[in-house]
């Protein structure tokens, strides 16, 4: 696998007629800079904005993965994602005149060509490979949906889809290098519908591009002449369409026995351009379509933005400790004696944080709280669970040392057990819903697996420079 990020050499372009929206489109790639990432800019609209190609923008996946900031949008970005992840290009900007980018073939194969004549430009940056270092699953068990990425010092995809239609069947394919196998192997493989798709799909304004030169079309209904002649002109098809033999429509020939399959893949792999980063990992996927490859990439990225963010605070690995003390400094403001965690143990971006709090006899709350039966404040105890929630805050601070967490209310704040000098005190902190600046979370704190206190909070996140309306 490559070491360093790399672009294009040069700029490049292609023209055609997009997939569904039918639109007239030249797709524009060009050169970027080291950490740039994937950008598609839509040069037809005012200001020419930009979208990053990355999962948080996802807008639609009805029929293809649809990437959108307000009421801008670029539709079916999968296969352009594809030939841009299967060249291992980690920058580039992709400027478009329309809405959705031409079809070309109905593979990914034009955007490669172009982009093997753009030729390709080592960077200084190394690569900023995701290595999963862990299962991360996605299931659907209604639609018997499941993918799974694994722990692997390199990348392969292994795909498996059943229609549960004779006019398929089963198939399955996979890919285990994408420096040998993607361009001869994978780029070429062609978008495909079934026959009794085809009108809904038009009645519903898809398709408006789809011919029978950019997509194959499987035979798995009966029609008459009459219908078939029907079709041919909702299609725009000039000449005659006929059943044929072969289970293809007019007997067009694959190019692949598989070919369903390894298109397949090839949208999973564009799709998966949406985490954000290159991975180093086994991914295994039955039955995949774009909405469960999105919500895939969703928890892979969430993943790798969380891996970010430890990347950031952590400096050394330590068995066991997600962020240790001095990690912790870096994240809170809170200073002796005000400071009441001392390590976190488990981290889940955007779920829930673990903290450790070790009681110590020298603890200076002690000395006046009780002098003859020491017993930890229930405040700092909440105290304790509100900075370990801070810490779940985390996503979306790009600069911790410049904010402040402010708590606006407490609520059904109960004292169960008593904790003293010697106890290990555990907090749980869990995301109940978070609205720009304004988490809700849940605390709650263990002694040796025994519930001593419990919290619902709600916390402000604020410039640190900022006058605080109320909280603490």
């Amino acid at each position: 696998m490559l070491v360093q990020q790399r672009t294009i050499t040069k700029k490049v372009s292609l023209s055609g007629v997009g997939l569904h929206t039918g639109c007239d489109s030249t797709i524009t790639f060009l050169p970027a800079p080291e950490n740039h990432g994937i950008v598609f800019r839509r040069t037809d609209v005012g200001g020419n904005p930009e979208i990053p190609a990355l999962a948080d923008f996802v807008v639609d996946v009805s029929r293809g993965t649809t990437l959108g900031i307000g009421d801008v949008k670029v539709h079916t970005v999968e296969h352009v994602l594809a030939a841009v992840a299967g060249l291992e290009i980690d920058n580039i900007t992709i400027e478009l005149d329309a809405a959705e980018p031409p079809v070309g073939d109905g593979s990914a194969q034009p955007f490669v060509e172009a982009l093997l004549s753009a030729g390709f430009t080592v960077q200084e940056a190394p690569k900023d490979y995701l290595i999963i270092d862990q299962t991360v699953e996605y299931l659907d068990e209604k639609k018997e949906v499941q993918m799974v990425a694994l722990p692997l010092d390199d990348f392969r995809v292994t795909i498996m889809i059943d229609y549960r239609n004779p006019a398929l069947g089963s198939q399955h394919t996979g890919m285990f290098s994408l420096e040998k196998e993607f361009v001869s192997e994978f780029s070429s493989s062609r978008t495909f519908c079934f026959l009794k798709e085809v009108e809904m799909l038009r009645e519903n304004g898809l398709i408006k591009g789809g011919n029978l030169d950019n997509a194959i079309v499987i035979v798995d209904d009966e029609m008459e002449p009459a219908e078939l002649k029907k079709l041919a002109q909702k299609l725009k098809i000039n000449g005659s369409v006929i059943l044929g033999s072969s289970g293809i429509l007019n007997d067009k020939m694959l190019r692949f026995k598989n070919e369903p399959a390894r298109h397949k893949l090839l949208d999973l792999l564009g799709d998966l351009a949406l985490v954000g980063a290159p991975m180093k990992a086994q991914i295994l996927a039955a039955r995949p379509g774009h909405s469960h490859n999105v919500e895939f990439a969703r928890k892979i990225r969430k993943l790798y933005q969380q891996k970010k963010i430890v990347k950031k605070y952590q400096f050394t690995k330590t068995a066991g400790v997600i962020f240790d003390i001095d990690a912790i400094k870096r994240i809170l403001p809170h200073r002796y004696p005000f400071l009441l965690v001392d390590k976190i143990v488990d981290f889940k971006l955007d779920e829930k944080v673990v903290g450790i709090k070790n009681v110590s006899s020298n603890e200076p709350f002690f000395e006046g709280h009780f002098p003859s039966k020491p017993v930890m404040p229930g405040v700092l105890i909440v105290e304790a669970m509100a900075q370990t929630g801070g810490i779940l805050l985390l996503n979306g601070m790009e600069n911790a040392d410049g904010k402040l967490v402010y708590f606006m209310s407490l609520n059904n704040v109960k004292f169960r057990k008593t904790v003293v000098p010697g106890d290990q005190l555990v907090m749980q902190v869990e995301m109940v819903s978070r609205r720009s600046k304004i988490a809700s979370m849940t605390g709650k704190a263990f002694v040796d697996g025994t519930l001593v206190a419990e919290a619902e909070m709600t916390a402000a996140i604020v410039d640190a420079n900022s006058e605080p309306s109320g909280g603490k």
